[in-house]
């Protein structure tokens, strides 16, 4: 079965463009107008990915990205005329996979999302990372305290995976940015910053003793 993405835009010429393409790439597409009805339908028919864009009227992207979080770990990729640093790093403190400018190519959404569920699973099984008290199973994309899996965003997965993979080694922010994210403009790191304190909160919600520590003045790093 094809995954189902949502397609959320209150422009119906750009909304139907992706459409489009993301319909002759084979899957299958919900498309939306607006947030509210995005969170109507969600548990209804829940989707494998959301593409939405920020600028819209009543509930904007960045608050139906905020509610979406609450209740999923589904992959969101923003797409929004809104090109500063500022509004990149916002999408990623609440939670998005990934954000793309317009105007954008299709071909580079296809990519994207192309990307994205590749991060999100993995065809092949490698090697288990076991630190502290939990189990990191890279391919497939899992994270285990006492046989248990813990719920993760994908970009929280991958900054868990990088530390554990470099344990007792510090990271700064920048470099975090650069290596998680794969962003090396950012002139501010205040996403780090708030991913750091979702992933400790969840951490903490499950009682485990893995965890990621500050290395004040510098960054952080995961102890082995």
């Amino acid at each position: 079965m094809s995954e189902l993405i949502y397609i959320i835009d209150d422009d119906k010429n750009i909304r139907d463009l992706m459409v489009k393409y993301v319909e002759k790439e084979g899957y299958n597409v919900k498309a939306f107008d607006n947030a509210e009805d995005v969170l109507e339908n969600f548990n209804k028919d829940k989707p494998d990915m959301l593409i939405l864009d920020i600028m819209m009227p009543g509930m904007d992207g960045y608050e139906l990205c905020k509610e979406i979080r609450k209740i999923s770990d589904v992959p969101i990729i923003i797409v929004s005329a809104r090109d500063e640093d500022l509004d990149k790093i916002l999408g990623l403190e609440l939670g998005s996979d990934d954000y793309i400018a317009k105007p954008f190519s299709p071909r580079e959404l296809i990519a994207r999302m192309k990307s994205v569920f590749r991060r999100v699973k993995m065809p092949k099984r490698s090697n288990e990372i076991k630190i502290k008290d939990i189990v990191i199973v890279p391919d497939e994309r899992k994270v285990l305290y006492n046989g248990e899996e813990m719920s993760f965003t994908s970009m929280e997965f991958e900054l868990i995976q990088f530390l554990a993979k470099n344990a007792n080694k510090a990271f700064t922010r920048e470099q975090l940015l650069e290596k998680v994210w794969k962003y090396d403009s950012f002139t501010e790191t205040r996403a780090v910053d708030d991913m750091v304190k979702r992933v400790r909160k969840k951490l903490q919600s499950y009682g485990c003793e893995f965890n990621i520590s500050t290395i004040w003045g510098y960054g952080y790093k995961v102890e082995s």
